[in-house]
């Protein structure tokens, strides 16, 4: 029966698309949204081993691009979708050039990240174009033209088919040329680099592709909560949200972002209807990042579930 899990959770994501409860419907869209986070950062720092502590700059400048396209030049936002999602590509392509051009990994790439996410998040507080700390409210006109939906089914539909878009980019890379040498760069840059392969093209390109899908996401949140400031775009909680969903799910893996989203809505849902004290998310982060890292730490891929060690890209 184990061998069939990947079936049910698709039958289990479909559900809610015949329910009339609204609260089934929210839930099971922000956990779409939430795996749809963590497969951008599994991207890149799943499959390509980077570590990124600020990838909601990549959420944020999507979320901001096509709010300000909308509001202040009346862009319509699906044509601010794949702008947005170039934007994120280009971030992630400048950041990723300077930084392992620079020599930089590990825990000095993910310093970076962090205050790469830090300047864009006091830039957004300080320019007029994103009316600073107020956020940018976007006008509400239902219609499936202006990427807004009355029926909040339609917005999960569209939340369950970019996820599965992105779950596709993921299962290439699982086997293409491409993802074989992200793994090498993952597993050894020196032996990677002997090897011949590129390590600064190849970790750039991975950033931005990971950039591309992230800032996609910042695009749907956007449009289906029609507010963005710089603390919901560009905020830690975003960066380390996604970093939880992969690692909770096993990182470097297609199913895994999916996997996570549910168990972290689960123990977040629970925890809040038990404690209602602010600054306690954080706090709740942070105990499940220390128990991933102490007991599990590939994830609910490493346990002893061959169905789920299959999805492994090293095994691939």
């Amino acid at each position: 029966m184990l061998k069939y899990w990947p079936v049910l959770l698709v039958v289990a994501a479909l559900l809610p698309l015949a329910s009339s409860s609204q609260f089934l419907v929210n839930l099971a869209m922000l956990t779409a949204f939430s795996a749809l986070l963590g497969q951008g950062w599994n991207i890149a720092c799943g499959f390509g081993g980077l570590t990124s502590f600020g990838h909601a700059v990549f959420f944020g400048i999507g979320a901001y691009a096509v709010a300000i396209m909308q509001t202040r030049f009346g862009i319509n936002p699906w044509f601010g979708l794949p702008a947005a999602a170039v934007l994120g590509a280009a971030a992630g392509a400048v950041l990723g050039a300077a930084a392992f051009r620079a020599g930089l990994r590990g825990s000095y790439f993910a310093l970076v990240t962090l205050a790469f996410a830090e300047v864009f998040r006091i830039l957004a507080n300080s320019l007029e174009i994103t009316k600073g700390g107020l956020g940018i409210l976007i006008p509400l006109h239902p219609a499936l033209a202006n990427f807004q939906f009355d029926d909040r089914r339609e917005a999960y539909a569209l939340v369950l088919a970019v996820l599965a878009v992105a779950m596709g980019v993921a299962a290439w890379l699982r086997r293409s040329r491409f993802g074989a040498r992200l793994v090498a760069v993952r597993e050894n840059e020196d032996a990677a680099a002997a090897l011949g392969i590129p390590l600064v093209r190849t970790k750039t390109q991975a950033l931005a592709l990971s950039g591309a899908v992230t800032a996609t996401a910042g695009v749907l949140y956007a449009q289906m909560f029609l507010y963005v400031d710089p603390s919901i775009a560009f905020g830690a909680d975003r960066s380390v949200e996604m970093l939880l969903v992969a690692m909770i799910g096993g990182a470097g893996t297609v199913w895994g972002p999916v996997l996570g989203a549910i168990v972290l809505h689960l123990i977040q849902d629970t925890a809040r209807l038990l404690i209602d004290t602010p600054g306690f998310a954080p706090m709740l982060y942070g105990a499940i990042l220390l128990v991933i890292i102490a007991f599990m730490p590939n994830g609910i891929a490493g346990l002893r579930l061959p169905a789920l060690r299959r999805n492994r890209v090293r095994d691939a």
